[in-house]
Protein backbone atom coordinates (compact mmCIF):
# COMPACT_ATOMS: atom_id res chain seq x y z
CA UNK A 1 0.00 0.00 0.00
CA UNK A 2 2.02 3.05 -1.00
CA UNK A 3 1.63 6.57 0.23
CA UNK A 4 2.42 9.98 -0.83
CA UNK A 5 4.75 11.57 1.34
CA UNK A 6 2.92 14.73 -0.30
CA UNK A 7 2.47 15.88 3.47
CA UNK A 8 4.33 16.76 7.06
CA UNK A 9 3.96 13.31 9.07
CA UNK A 10 4.05 15.19 12.08
CA UNK A 11 1.07 16.98 11.12
CA UNK A 12 -0.87 14.38 10.50
CA UNK A 13 -2.93 14.03 14.09
CA UNK A 14 -4.03 16.16 16.32
CA UNK A 15 -4.95 19.99 15.41
CA UNK A 16 -2.35 21.83 13.48
CA UNK A 17 -2.02 25.46 13.12
CA UNK A 18 0.53 25.87 10.38
CA UNK A 19 -1.05 27.01 7.42
CA UNK A 20 0.37 27.11 3.99
CA UNK A 21 3.78 27.60 3.44
CA UNK A 22 4.85 30.32 0.87
CA UNK A 23 6.51 27.69 -1.02
CA UNK A 24 3.37 25.87 -1.37
CA UNK A 25 1.18 28.38 -2.56
CA UNK A 26 3.40 29.42 -5.32
CA UNK A 27 2.83 25.64 -6.43
CA UNK A 28 -1.44 26.61 -6.94
CA UNK A 29 -2.24 26.83 -10.42
CA UNK A 30 1.37 25.82 -11.61
CA UNK A 31 2.54 22.23 -10.58
CA UNK A 32 -0.76 21.75 -8.70
CA UNK A 33 -4.05 22.63 -9.57
CA UNK A 34 -5.93 25.69 -7.69
CA UNK A 35 -7.31 23.13 -4.97
CA UNK A 36 -3.46 21.37 -4.55
CA UNK A 37 -3.96 18.17 -6.38
CA UNK A 38 -0.86 16.80 -8.71
CA UNK A 39 -1.25 17.87 -12.11
CA UNK A 40 1.06 15.69 -13.71
CA UNK A 41 -0.23 11.86 -14.26
CA UNK A 42 1.25 8.37 -12.55
CA UNK A 43 4.27 7.03 -13.53
CA UNK A 44 2.40 4.18 -16.08
CA UNK A 45 0.05 6.81 -17.45
CA UNK A 46 -3.12 5.02 -15.98
CA UNK A 47 -4.11 8.31 -14.28
CA UNK A 48 -3.46 10.94 -16.66
CA UNK A 49 -2.29 14.73 -16.27
CA UNK A 50 -5.16 17.19 -15.78
CA UNK A 51 -6.38 19.18 -17.56
CA UNK A 52 -8.85 20.87 -16.82
CA UNK A 53 -10.42 22.16 -20.08
CA UNK A 54 -13.96 21.99 -19.46
CA UNK A 55 -15.39 24.40 -17.00
CA UNK A 56 -19.21 23.79 -17.31
CA UNK A 57 -20.98 22.07 -20.54
CA UNK A 58 -18.61 20.47 -23.02
CA UNK A 59 -18.74 21.52 -26.33
CA UNK A 60 -20.29 18.42 -27.56
CA UNK A 61 -22.65 17.90 -24.82
CA UNK A 62 -26.30 18.71 -24.92
CA UNK A 63 -27.47 19.82 -21.83
CA UNK A 64 -31.15 20.88 -21.36
CA UNK A 65 -30.46 22.78 -17.52
CA UNK A 66 -31.22 22.34 -14.34
CA UNK A 67 -33.72 19.44 -13.14
CA UNK A 68 -32.89 17.17 -16.40
CA UNK A 69 -31.18 14.15 -15.62
CA UNK A 70 -27.43 14.44 -16.12
CA UNK A 71 -25.78 14.01 -19.32
CA UNK A 72 -22.25 11.55 -19.77
CA UNK A 73 -20.10 13.69 -21.84
CA UNK A 74 -18.34 9.61 -22.09
CA UNK A 75 -21.10 8.21 -22.93
CA UNK A 76 -19.32 6.18 -25.98
CA UNK A 77 -15.97 4.62 -23.68
CA UNK A 78 -16.13 0.94 -22.58
CA UNK A 79 -14.76 -0.89 -20.06
CA UNK A 80 -10.42 -0.95 -19.77
CA UNK A 81 -11.10 -4.49 -18.09
CA UNK A 82 -12.81 -5.88 -15.38
CA UNK A 83 -11.90 -7.06 -11.64
CA UNK A 84 -14.09 -9.97 -10.50
CA UNK A 85 -13.51 -12.54 -7.59
CA UNK A 86 -10.90 -14.30 -9.39
CA UNK A 87 -8.63 -11.65 -10.13
CA UNK A 88 -9.11 -9.04 -7.58
CA UNK A 89 -6.53 -10.11 -5.51
CA UNK A 90 -4.13 -8.74 -8.14
CA UNK A 91 -5.10 -5.36 -7.70
CA UNK A 92 -5.58 -5.26 -4.24
CA UNK A 93 -3.47 -2.20 -3.19
CA UNK A 94 -5.71 -0.18 -5.87
CA UNK A 95 -9.18 -1.70 -3.35
CA UNK A 96 -10.41 -0.21 -0.32
CA UNK A 97 -11.05 -3.11 2.16
CA UNK A 98 -14.79 -2.73 1.44
CA UNK A 99 -14.37 -3.18 -1.79
CA UNK A 100 -12.25 -6.17 -1.38
CA UNK A 101 -15.27 -7.76 1.29
CA UNK A 102 -17.90 -7.31 -1.51
CA UNK A 103 -15.95 -9.72 -3.56
CA UNK A 104 -15.30 -12.11 -1.38
CA UNK A 105 -19.32 -12.19 -0.06
CA UNK A 106 -20.52 -11.86 -3.22
CA UNK A 107 -17.86 -13.68 -5.68
CA UNK A 108 -20.60 -15.01 -8.25
CA UNK A 109 -22.11 -11.84 -9.20
CA UNK A 110 -19.83 -8.44 -7.83
CA UNK A 111 -17.63 -6.97 -10.25
CA UNK A 112 -16.08 -3.63 -10.93
CA UNK A 113 -15.76 -2.27 -14.58
CA UNK A 114 -13.08 0.24 -14.85
CA UNK A 115 -13.37 3.22 -17.31
CA UNK A 116 -10.19 5.31 -18.45
CA UNK A 117 -9.68 8.27 -16.02
CA UNK A 118 -10.66 12.17 -16.93
CA UNK A 119 -9.41 15.07 -15.33
CA UNK A 120 -11.08 17.22 -17.48
CA UNK A 121 -13.50 19.42 -15.59
CA UNK A 122 -11.99 22.54 -13.76
CA UNK A 123 -13.50 24.63 -10.77
CA UNK A 124 -14.48 28.54 -11.78
CA UNK A 125 -11.76 31.37 -10.73
CA UNK A 126 -13.76 32.40 -7.94
CA UNK A 127 -13.05 28.94 -6.38
CA UNK A 128 -9.42 29.07 -6.94
CA UNK A 129 -9.51 32.90 -5.55
CA UNK A 130 -10.58 31.64 -2.50
CA UNK A 131 -8.94 28.74 -1.94
CA UNK A 132 -5.52 30.67 -2.47
CA UNK A 133 -7.04 32.75 0.38
CA UNK A 134 -7.72 30.21 2.36
CA UNK A 135 -4.49 28.33 2.41
CA UNK A 136 -3.06 31.62 3.78
CA UNK A 137 -5.46 32.65 6.48
CA UNK A 138 -7.75 29.50 6.85
CA UNK A 139 -7.49 28.30 10.48
CA UNK A 140 -9.31 25.58 13.05
CA UNK A 141 -11.48 27.25 16.08
CA UNK A 142 -12.00 25.40 19.40
CA UNK A 143 -9.98 22.85 19.50
CA UNK A 144 -11.20 21.90 15.85
CA UNK A 145 -14.87 22.04 16.20
CA UNK A 146 -14.87 24.82 14.22
CA UNK A 147 -13.42 26.78 11.16
CA UNK A 148 -12.42 30.29 10.32
CA UNK A 149 -12.30 30.44 6.29
CA UNK A 150 -13.78 32.02 3.25
CA UNK A 151 -16.72 31.14 1.57
CA UNK A 152 -16.38 29.29 -1.99
CA UNK A 153 -13.42 27.32 -1.78
CA UNK A 154 -11.75 24.62 -0.25
CA UNK A 155 -10.56 24.93 3.27
CA UNK A 156 -7.41 23.45 3.38
CA UNK A 157 -5.52 23.10 -0.29
CA UNK A 158 -2.86 21.46 1.94
CA UNK A 159 -4.11 19.73 5.12
CA UNK A 160 -2.13 19.43 8.11
CA UNK A 161 -4.06 17.39 10.25
CA UNK A 162 -7.03 15.07 10.05
CA UNK A 163 -9.20 17.62 11.20
CA UNK A 164 -8.46 20.04 8.14
CA UNK A 165 -9.23 17.29 5.81
CA UNK A 166 -12.08 16.62 7.57
CA UNK A 167 -13.72 20.27 7.28
CA UNK A 168 -12.52 19.98 3.79
CA UNK A 169 -15.31 17.31 2.93
CA UNK A 170 -17.66 18.91 5.80
CA UNK A 171 -18.36 22.14 3.82
CA UNK A 172 -17.06 21.78 0.34
CA UNK A 173 -17.66 23.49 -2.83
CA UNK A 174 -21.56 22.48 -3.33
CA UNK A 175 -24.63 23.34 -4.69
CA UNK A 176 -25.73 26.80 -3.36
CA UNK A 177 -29.44 25.60 -3.63
CA UNK A 178 -30.17 22.01 -4.41
CA UNK A 179 -34.19 21.07 -4.90
CA UNK A 180 -34.92 16.95 -5.86
CA UNK A 181 -37.60 14.56 -5.37
CA UNK A 182 -35.75 10.51 -4.63
CA UNK A 183 -36.12 7.52 -4.16
CA UNK A 184 -34.83 4.84 -1.40
CA UNK A 185 -34.64 0.98 -2.08
CA UNK A 186 -33.63 -0.87 1.14
CA UNK A 187 -32.92 -4.34 -0.59
CA UNK A 188 -32.78 -7.01 1.86
CA UNK A 189 -31.41 -10.31 1.78
CA UNK A 190 -34.09 -12.09 -0.49
CA UNK A 191 -33.67 -9.36 -2.96
CA UNK A 192 -37.40 -7.87 -2.11
CA UNK A 193 -37.42 -4.55 -1.62
CA UNK A 194 -38.91 -1.46 1.04
CA UNK A 195 -39.55 1.70 -0.53
CA UNK A 196 -38.99 5.30 0.60
CA UNK A 197 -39.65 8.37 -1.16
CA UNK A 198 -38.24 11.58 -0.13
CA UNK A 199 -38.89 15.41 -1.45
CA UNK A 200 -35.86 17.59 -0.60
CA UNK A 201 -34.88 20.84 -0.82
CA UNK A 202 -31.00 21.64 0.77
CA UNK A 203 -29.42 25.21 0.33
CA UNK A 204 -26.03 26.35 1.40
CA UNK A 205 -26.29 30.42 1.78
CA UNK A 206 -22.28 30.27 1.60
CA UNK A 207 -22.18 28.97 -1.91
CA UNK A 208 -23.47 31.35 -3.63
CA UNK A 209 -21.39 31.53 -6.74
CA UNK A 210 -19.32 33.97 -6.65
CA UNK A 211 -19.10 35.07 -3.08
CA UNK A 212 -16.00 35.10 -1.10
CA UNK A 213 -16.71 35.74 2.46
CA UNK A 214 -15.17 34.70 5.89
CA UNK A 215 -17.06 31.96 7.64
CA UNK A 216 -17.29 32.98 10.98
CA UNK A 217 -21.20 33.93 11.10
CA UNK A 218 -22.65 32.63 8.30
CA UNK A 219 -24.72 29.71 8.13
CA UNK A 220 -23.00 26.78 6.46
CA UNK A 221 -26.29 24.84 5.59
CA UNK A 222 -29.84 24.85 5.83
CA UNK A 223 -31.86 21.30 5.12
CA UNK A 224 -35.99 20.32 4.79
CA UNK A 225 -36.84 16.80 4.18
CA UNK A 226 -40.27 15.47 3.36
CA UNK A 227 -41.32 12.14 3.44
CA UNK A 228 -43.43 10.59 0.64
CA UNK A 229 -42.85 6.90 1.50
CA UNK A 230 -43.20 4.42 2.98
CA UNK A 231 -46.94 5.55 3.97
CA UNK A 232 -46.81 4.96 7.55
CA UNK A 233 -44.13 7.51 7.43
CA UNK A 234 -45.79 10.01 5.03
CA UNK A 235 -45.79 13.62 6.01
CA UNK A 236 -42.98 13.80 8.94
CA UNK A 237 -40.63 16.81 7.94
CA UNK A 238 -37.12 17.27 9.36
CA UNK A 239 -35.75 20.18 9.03
CA UNK A 240 -32.65 22.20 10.39
CA UNK A 241 -28.99 25.06 10.24
CA UNK A 242 -26.02 23.81 9.95
CA UNK A 243 -23.06 26.35 10.89
CA UNK A 244 -19.26 26.53 10.53
CA UNK A 245 -18.59 25.96 14.42
CA UNK A 246 -20.22 23.03 16.20
CA UNK A 247 -18.95 24.30 19.74
CA UNK A 248 -20.59 27.77 19.92
CA UNK A 249 -23.07 26.85 17.60
CA UNK A 250 -24.77 23.46 17.24
CA UNK A 251 -26.85 21.96 14.82
CA UNK A 252 -30.42 23.37 15.38
CA UNK A 253 -33.08 20.80 13.87
CA UNK A 254 -36.95 20.60 14.19
CA UNK A 255 -39.44 17.47 13.24
CA UNK A 256 -43.24 17.59 12.06
CA UNK A 257 -44.99 15.14 12.79
CA UNK A 258 -48.19 13.89 11.01
CA UNK A 259 -49.84 12.46 14.34
CA UNK A 260 -49.59 14.66 15.95
CA UNK A 261 -49.67 17.96 13.88
CA UNK A 262 -46.92 19.34 15.65
CA UNK A 263 -43.33 20.41 15.49
CA UNK A 264 -40.72 19.86 17.75
CA UNK A 265 -37.29 20.81 18.32
CA UNK A 266 -34.39 17.27 17.82
CA UNK A 267 -31.81 18.32 20.37
CA UNK A 268 -28.79 16.42 19.62
CA UNK A 269 -29.86 15.33 15.96
CA UNK A 270 -27.14 13.62 13.75
CA UNK A 271 -24.70 11.00 14.51
CA UNK A 272 -25.46 7.46 14.81
CA UNK A 273 -29.19 7.98 14.95
CA UNK A 274 -30.85 6.69 11.91
CA UNK A 275 -31.52 8.34 9.28
CA UNK A 276 -35.55 8.91 8.58
CA UNK A 277 -36.71 6.79 5.53
CA UNK A 278 -33.08 4.26 5.13
CA UNK A 279 -35.16 1.64 7.70
CA UNK A 280 -32.01 1.63 9.91
CA UNK A 281 -29.86 1.18 7.28
CA UNK A 282 -27.65 4.31 7.91
CA UNK A 283 -26.71 6.68 10.49
CA UNK A 284 -27.40 10.21 9.85
CA UNK A 285 -23.50 10.90 9.73
CA UNK A 286 -22.86 8.94 7.12
CA UNK A 287 -25.14 10.54 4.29
CA UNK A 288 -23.12 11.74 1.58
CA UNK A 289 -20.12 9.80 3.48
CA UNK A 290 -19.85 12.32 6.33
CA UNK A 291 -21.52 15.59 8.02
CA UNK A 292 -21.58 16.84 11.52
CA UNK A 293 -19.66 17.84 14.44
CA UNK A 294 -16.20 15.65 14.25
CA UNK A 295 -16.17 15.52 17.84
CA UNK A 296 -16.58 11.96 18.91
CA UNK A 297 -13.60 10.79 17.09
CA UNK A 298 -9.85 11.32 16.84
CA UNK A 299 -9.14 11.98 12.59
CA UNK A 300 -5.37 11.18 11.50
CA UNK A 301 -4.57 11.42 8.05
CA UNK A 302 -3.27 7.75 6.42
CA UNK A 303 -1.84 9.00 3.71
CA UNK A 304 -2.77 9.58 -0.67
CA UNK A 305 -3.20 5.97 -2.51
CA UNK A 306 -4.23 5.48 -6.36
CA UNK A 307 -7.29 3.61 -5.64
CA UNK A 308 -10.54 2.50 -8.25
CA UNK A 309 -13.46 4.81 -6.90
CA UNK A 310 -17.04 5.60 -8.45
CA UNK A 311 -16.45 8.35 -10.66
CA UNK A 312 -17.82 10.38 -13.50
CA UNK A 313 -21.00 8.22 -12.28
CA UNK A 314 -23.16 9.58 -14.89
CA UNK A 315 -25.20 6.37 -16.10
CA UNK A 316 -26.53 5.35 -13.00
CA UNK A 317 -28.43 8.80 -12.88
CA UNK A 318 -29.98 7.48 -16.53
CA UNK A 319 -33.95 7.89 -16.98
CA UNK A 320 -33.32 4.96 -19.32
CA UNK A 321 -32.26 2.69 -16.61
CA UNK A 322 -35.08 1.04 -14.84
CA UNK A 323 -35.01 0.09 -10.77
CA UNK A 324 -35.82 -3.28 -11.78
CA UNK A 325 -32.24 -3.71 -13.68
CA UNK A 326 -29.95 -0.95 -11.50
CA UNK A 327 -31.32 -2.76 -7.85
CA UNK A 328 -30.25 -6.42 -8.02
CA UNK A 329 -30.24 -8.64 -4.99
CA UNK A 330 -26.97 -8.19 -3.02
CA UNK A 331 -25.85 -5.15 -4.78
CA UNK A 332 -26.21 -2.44 -7.42
CA UNK A 333 -25.88 -3.47 -11.11
CA UNK A 334 -22.05 -3.69 -12.01
CA UNK A 335 -23.26 -2.63 -15.47
CA UNK A 336 -23.99 0.76 -14.57
CA UNK A 337 -21.40 1.44 -12.23
CA UNK A 338 -18.32 3.34 -13.52
CA UNK A 339 -15.25 3.35 -11.88
CA UNK A 340 -11.89 5.21 -12.67
CA UNK A 341 -8.38 5.20 -10.51
CA UNK A 342 -7.87 7.96 -8.69
CA UNK A 343 -5.69 9.34 -6.22
CA UNK A 344 -7.56 9.65 -3.17
CA UNK A 345 -6.84 11.17 0.53
CA UNK A 346 -7.44 8.61 3.12
CA UNK A 347 -9.01 9.60 6.21
CA UNK A 348 -9.18 7.50 9.05
CA UNK A 349 -11.73 8.21 12.17
CA UNK A 350 -11.14 6.52 15.62
CA UNK A 351 -14.23 6.83 18.38
CA UNK A 352 -12.77 8.60 21.55
CA UNK A 353 -13.12 6.60 24.56
CA UNK A 354 -15.45 9.16 26.18
CA UNK A 355 -17.79 8.78 23.38
CA UNK A 356 -20.12 6.37 21.72
CA UNK A 357 -20.89 5.01 18.34
CA UNK A 358 -22.45 2.59 16.21
CA UNK A 359 -19.13 2.76 14.17
CA UNK A 360 -15.48 2.57 16.27
CA UNK A 361 -13.62 3.18 13.22
CA UNK A 362 -14.36 4.89 9.79
CA UNK A 363 -11.91 5.07 6.40
CA UNK A 364 -12.86 7.73 4.30
CA UNK A 365 -11.78 8.41 0.37
CA UNK A 366 -11.63 11.58 -0.55
CA UNK A 367 -11.04 12.47 -4.12
CA UNK A 368 -7.67 14.46 -4.35
CA UNK A 369 -8.80 16.36 -7.48
CA UNK A 370 -11.87 17.29 -5.99
CA UNK A 371 -11.92 17.54 -2.22
CA UNK A 372 -15.25 15.53 -2.20
CA UNK A 373 -15.36 12.03 -0.07
CA UNK A 374 -16.50 9.60 -2.58
CA UNK A 375 -16.46 6.17 -0.52
CA UNK A 376 -16.18 4.73 3.20
CA UNK A 377 -15.82 1.68 5.22
CA UNK A 378 -17.23 1.37 8.86
CA UNK A 379 -16.44 -0.86 11.56
CA UNK A 380 -18.18 -1.80 14.48
CA UNK A 381 -17.91 -1.84 18.53
CA UNK A 382 -15.56 -5.01 17.81
CA UNK A 383 -13.26 -3.58 15.17
CA UNK A 384 -14.60 -5.58 12.61
CA UNK A 385 -15.69 -4.11 8.96
CA UNK A 386 -19.41 -3.45 9.13
CA UNK A 387 -20.60 -1.81 6.47
CA UNK A 388 -18.90 -0.11 3.14
CA UNK A 389 -20.34 2.92 1.20
CA UNK A 390 -20.35 4.61 -1.86
CA UNK A 391 -21.40 7.46 -3.57
CA UNK A 392 -21.95 8.48 -7.51
CA UNK A 393 -20.64 11.92 -8.10
CA UNK A 394 -20.96 13.50 -11.32
CA UNK A 395 -19.93 17.25 -12.88
CA UNK A 396 -23.00 19.16 -12.73
CA UNK A 397 -22.74 21.49 -15.89
CA UNK A 398 -25.27 23.88 -14.25
CA UNK A 399 -22.89 24.63 -11.21
CA UNK A 400 -19.61 24.29 -12.33
CA UNK A 401 -19.20 21.56 -9.45
CA UNK A 402 -19.14 18.22 -8.61
CA UNK A 403 -22.84 17.00 -7.58
CA UNK A 404 -23.27 13.75 -5.10
CA UNK A 405 -25.82 11.34 -6.54
CA UNK A 406 -27.24 8.08 -6.19
CA UNK A 407 -25.25 6.57 -2.87
CA UNK A 408 -25.08 2.39 -2.17
CA UNK A 409 -24.66 1.58 0.93
CA UNK A 410 -23.81 -1.88 2.18
CA UNK A 411 -24.10 -3.85 5.28
CA UNK A 412 -21.54 -6.64 5.03
CA UNK A 413 -23.64 -8.55 7.86
CA UNK A 414 -26.95 -9.00 7.10
CA UNK A 415 -26.28 -9.03 3.29
CA UNK A 416 -28.15 -5.77 2.69
CA UNK A 417 -28.31 -2.74 0.92
CA UNK A 418 -29.42 1.28 0.72
CA UNK A 419 -29.93 2.82 -2.52
CA UNK A 420 -30.39 6.10 -1.56
CA UNK A 421 -30.69 9.20 -3.44
CA UNK A 422 -32.28 7.12 -6.78
CA UNK A 423 -34.06 9.69 -9.36
CA UNK A 424 -33.97 7.50 -12.60
CA UNK A 425 -37.22 6.78 -12.39
CA UNK A 426 -38.17 10.72 -11.14
CA UNK A 427 -39.36 12.91 -13.79
CA UNK A 428 -36.70 14.89 -13.12
CA UNK A 429 -33.58 15.13 -11.46
CA UNK A 430 -31.61 17.78 -9.80
CA UNK A 431 -32.36 21.09 -9.64
CA UNK A 432 -29.69 22.86 -8.68
CA UNK A 433 -28.81 26.60 -8.18
CA UNK A 434 -32.24 27.78 -8.61
CA UNK A 435 -32.88 31.03 -7.14
CA UNK A 436 -36.00 30.41 -5.97
CA UNK A 437 -35.80 29.42 -2.23
CA UNK A 438 -34.55 31.59 0.67
CA UNK A 439 -33.83 30.89 4.16
CA UNK A 440 -37.98 31.28 5.07
CA UNK A 441 -38.32 27.97 3.21
CA UNK A 442 -36.45 26.24 6.15
CA UNK A 443 -36.61 25.80 9.98
CA UNK A 444 -39.97 25.16 12.39
CA UNK A 445 -42.39 27.29 10.42
CA UNK A 446 -41.71 25.80 7.19
CA UNK A 447 -41.63 22.27 8.23
CA UNK A 448 -45.15 23.29 9.63
CA UNK A 449 -46.39 24.86 6.25
CA UNK A 450 -45.12 21.91 4.74
CA UNK A 451 -46.55 19.21 6.58
CA UNK A 452 -50.21 20.93 6.90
Amino acid sequence: MALAAAFAMPFATGIAHAKATPEEIARLNKDLNCIGAEKAGNADGSIPEWSGKWLGVPPHVDFKGTGNHPIDPYAGEKPLFEITAANFAQYADKLTAGQQALFAKYPQTYRMLIYPTHRDFRYPDAVCESTKRNAQEAELRDEGMGVHSFTNGVMFPFPKSGLELLWNITVPYRAYTEQLTSDNAYVIGDGSINWGRVRSRNMGPSHKPGMIEATDELAASYYLNETLLPERDRGEVNTGVEFYNYKTKPRQSWRYDPGTRRVRQSPGYGFDMSFPGSGGSITVDEVRVWNGSPERYDWNIIGKREIYIPFHAYRVHSPDIKYADLLMKSHANPEYMRYELRRVWVLEGKLKGDFRHLYSKRDMYIDADTMFPIMADNYDTRGQLWRTSMINHFYAYEMNTWQAGAGFYYDLNAGTYLGFNLVNEQPSAYRLNDSNISERDFGPEAARRVGQ
